[in-house]
C-alpha cells in the first residue's frame, strides 16, 4: 500500500499536473479494490470446489487469476479519477 501510494503520488505530481492527494486517493483505493477482486476470484473457487478456472495457464490458477484484480481495480480507478479530477478543474474521461 505504501509503495502504491507513493508511486500514484509521483506520477499524480510529474506526470499528470495534479495534487498529490488526487494519485494517493487514486493507488489507495485501486489497492484495495484489486485485494478485494483477488479475495472475491478465491472465494467464488472455494465454493466451486476448484483449484484452478481454467488449464490455459498451468500452476497459475488459470486466466481468471491473472485477470482477477483487474475486474474490481480497473472500473475503481475509472470512478475514483473522474470525481477526483472533475472537482480539480481536469477534463473527466467520460
Amino acid at each position: 500500500m505504501g509503495g502504491s501510494i507513493a508511486v500514484g503520488v509521483l506520477a499524480s505530481w510529474l506526470i499528470f499536473g495534479e495534487p498529490l492527494h488526487v494519485g494517493a486517493l487514486l493507488a489507495a483505493a485501486v489497492v484495495v479494490a484489486a485485494t478485494a477482486g483477488d479475495f472475491s476470484e478465491s472465494m467464488v473457487k472455494r465454493e466451486l470446489g476448484l483449484k484452478d478456472m481454467s488449464q490455459v495457464l498451468p500452476g497459475h490458477g488459470g486466466v481468471m487469476d491473472r485477470l482477477d484484480s483487474l475486474v474490481f481495480a480497473m472500473p475503481t480507478a475509472y470512478f475514483v479519477i473522474v470525481a477526483l479530477t472533475r472537482d480539480s478543474g481536469g477534463v473527466p474521461l467520460g
